[in-house]
C-alpha cells in the first residue's frame, strides 16, 4: 500500500469511524481488492496516485477481501476489483473492475471532487427566493423567464414545487435536467422524496398500519409504509426508527430493503444530527 497519508487500510473494527464518519467531511473511495487479483495491481496503485495528487480532496480506504470479509459481504462484493464512493456517510456510486486514470478522474469530477480541492468546502448557495415556498416558487419561476437556458434556477424550482406538494411537476423538472445536474445533491434529495411520495400511492392510513404492526410486529411491509407517511409528514425520528426497525428484525427483507429505506430516508432528512444519530445505528447493526 502506498505510504501516503490519505490511504489507508479499513478494517471491520475502523470502517464505521474511518469511513462512515470521516466521509461526512471528506469523500471516501473504498477499494474492494485482493492479492490474488491481477487487475487489482492495475488499479490500486493509479488509484493511490489519484489520491496523494487530490491532495486530501479524497480519502482511499483499501479494503482486502479475504482478510475483511464481513466487510465485502456488507456491501454484497461479487467480484474484485470494485470501488464504490461514500460521500455524507453512505455510498453514492461505485463501479466494477479496473477503469482507465482519465475514466476515473471523471468519475470523481462527476462527484465534485477536483485535485486539491478543500475536503469540507461546501457550494455557497444563491439565496433566489424568501424562505416561503409558495413565495420562492413565484420568485423563481419570475427568474426562469429571465434565464430560461439557466438549469440550476430550474432544480431550485422543482425543490421548491416539491415543499408545497407539487410533485408531478417538480418530478417533470428533475426528469430534463442535464447530466451534470442529476447528481447533485440537492436532486438526489428531491428523488428520494418522490421515491417515498409514490410509495405512498393508494397506501392505508396511518392508523390502520400502526394497528397491522401492533398485531404484527413483522409486517414489514406496513413498517416501510408507515415510516414514508411520518418522513413526509415531518415526523423524521418516527421515520428512522420504523427503517431502523425493519433493519434490526430482516435485513434481507426484498433484496436488503431496509437499508436501502434508510439510505433513502437519510437524503430526505436535513437534519444532519439526527442523520448521524442513525447511521452510527445502522452501522452497529451492520457491522
Amino acid at each position: 500500500m502506498s505510504d501516503s497519508a490519505h490511504v489507508f487500510d479499513a478494517t471491520t473494527e475502523t470502517f464505521e469511524a474511518e469511513v462512515l464518519q470521516k466521509s461526512l467531511q471528506t469523500p471516501v473511495l473504498v477499494d474492494f481488492w485482493a492479492t490474488w487479483c491481477g487487475p487489482c495491481k492495475t488499479l490500486g496503485p493509479t488509484l493511490e496516485k489519484l489520491a496523494g495528487e487530490y491532495n486530501g480532496a479524497f480519502r482511499l480506504a483499501k479494503v482486502d477481501v479475504d482478510k475483511e470479509q464481513e466487510i465485502a459481504a456488507a456491501f454484497q462484493i461479487r467480484s474484485v476489483p470494485t470501488v464504490f464512493l461514500v460521500k455524507g456517510g453512505q455510498i453514492v456510486d461505485g463501479f466494477p473492475g479496473a477503469v482507465p486514470e482519465g475514466q476515473l478522474r471523471e468519475f470523481l469530477k462527476q462527484h465534485g471532487v477536483e485535485p486539491g480541492q478543500a475536503a469540507n468546502e461546501e457550494p455557497v448557495a444563491e439565496e433566489v427566493a424568501p424562505a416561503d415556498p409558495h413565495a420562492q416558487v413565484v420568485a423563481l419561476r419570475k427568474a426562469i423567464e429571465t434565464e430560461p437556458d439557466k438549469a440550476e434556477l430550474k432544480l431550485d424550482l422543482a425543490l421548491a414545487l416539491l415543499k408545497t406538494g407539487a410533485a408531478t411537476e417538480a418530478e417533470a423538472l428533475l426528469d430534463a435536467l442535464p447530466a451534470n445536474l442529476a447528481t447533485d445533491d440537492r436532486a438526489v434529495r428531491a428523488r428520494s422524496r418522490l421515491s417515498f411520495a409514490a410509495l405512498l400511492k393508494d397506501a392505508p392510513p396511518a392508523e390502520v398500519l400502526e394497528a397491522a404492526i401492533a398485531s404484527n410486529p413483522d409486517d414489514l411491509r406496513a413498517r416501510r409504509l408507515l415510516g414514508a407517511q411520518q418522513l413526509l409528514g415531518g415526523k423524521e425520528q418516527a421515520a428512522l426508527e420504523q427503517f431502523l426497525e425493519m433493519l434490526r428484525r430482516d435485513r434481507g427483507y426484498e433484496d436488503g430493503l431496509p437499508k436501502k429505506a434508510l439510505i433513502d430516508a437519510f437524503r430526505v432528512v436535513e437534519d444532519e444530527s439526527l442523520v448521524g444519530q442513525y447511521r452510527r445505528k445502522m452501522s452497529s447493526l451492520l457491522f
